[in-house]
């Protein structure tokens, strides 16, 4: 009897094990995002978080954009790319990153629509988000969000803010700046 007891018992967590590991095919955004921190320490890096979902156009037209052959190194170059899923429906949610949701409302970035983005040092200070403010707007307060850099002034604006966090000269700029622009 014991013995059928610890066979039914065994049986039930490898079960659950099995169906919890299956139901969960991606890896928790802690875990992504200490990677990608200690990715940038080493490499002397930032950090470009960009949260995206499998059915949202924009998202593939910025991770498609960031890994063109003209400007995949540039990235490289300075920052280490990381992407999170979130928001995802139906059969596609076990595709979401667990906790990305809540590294995405702490930055306001819940109602900015998707992509939405940041930029961060090594340490986990944000330096960027891809929020565009008014003169006289908060840095805290979310502005008018960028999403995929895609008019003049959003691929203006990405371009300041990757001015700002990297050492991009003017004429790696302008290459990422004739890319993005491809966006329309």
């Amino acid at each position: 009897m014991k013995i059928k007891i610890y066979f039914i018992s065994l049986l039930l967590f490898f079960s659950i094990t099995s169906a919890t590991l299956y139901a969960q095919k991606s890896l928790p955004s802690g875990k992504i995002m200490a990677e990608a921190y200690q990715k940038a320490a080493k490499e002397k890096k930032n950090v470009i978080v960009v949260f995206k979902a499998s059915w949202c156009g924009w998202c593939k037209k910025m991770i498609a954009a960031i890994n063109d052959e003209s400007c995949r190194e540039l990235f490289n170059k300075y920052y280490v790319i990381t992407e999170l899923t979130v928001d995802e429906r139906g059969e596609n949610k076990n595709l979401e990153n667990v906790g990305a949701d809540i590294i995405r409302k702490k930055y306001k970035g819940e109602k900015a629509g998707l992509p939405f983005w940041l930029i961060m040092d090594k340490d986990g200070k944000k330096l960027e988000d891809s929020y565009m403010r008014k003169e006289n707007q908060s840095a805290d307060e979310p502005g008018e969000s960028i999403g995929c850099p895609a008019s003049d002034e959003e691929v203006m604006a990405f371009c300041i803010k990757l001015k700002n966090t990297s050492k991009l000269n003017d004429q790696e700029i302008a290459l990422i700046a004739e890319r993005f622009k491809k966006n329309r």
